[in-house]
């Protein structure tokens, strides 16, 4: 293996992310939205690029440990002069999506979250709470009339 198929793992690695990234972008417009059917397509995409992440990633790894085993990327840069700035800038822009993708899901997580406060707080609104917390029977039904289970009998 070379340090060019690295490259080519890691440019579809790069591809890959950056479509993430816009599926995250939608995921946001479609929260604010609140159009269920269409998060639910979205996360359908969102999985299988996931899965198409992974596959690629375990290539990278196979490559690399091909290239030199055990190695970070910065050291396969180094080993192979010809490739470093080639690598290491494929490494910067991947690092710089990846970071994307992160606050872009966070924010997503964030109006997630808030979705869910509201309609808690709806909920609340239109379904009335019990208010009464006494100890006894609940109410509309009577206690059973019988034999006293206190500690005092006052029919001694």
């Amino acid at each position: 293996m070379s340090a060019e198929s690295l490259i080519t793992i890691m440019n579809k690695l790069h591809k890959m992310h950056k479509s993430l990234y816009e599926l995250a972008v939608k995921k946001t417009d479609i929260v604010k939205t609140g159009d269920t059917a269409a998060l639910d397509q979205l996360l359908k995409e969102e999985q299988a690029h996931v899965a198409a992440i992974h596959k690629l990633e375990q290539q990278r790894a196979a490559v690399s440990n091909a290239i030199l085993p055990g190695a970070s990327l910065q050291q396969i840069a180094e080993a192979n002069p010809a490739n470093k700035e080639q690598l290491l800038s494929i490494k910067a822009e991947l690092l710089a999506v990846i970071s994307e993708i992160k606050v872009r899901n966070n924010l997503n997580q964030q109006l997630i979250h808030q979705s869910l406060q509201f309609i808690n707080f709806s909920k609340s609104l239109v379904l009335p709470q019990e208010k009464e917390f006494n100890y006894g029977p609940p109410a509309g039904k009577k206690a059973k009339p019988g034999p006293s289970t206190g500690m005092f009998n006052s029919k001694a």
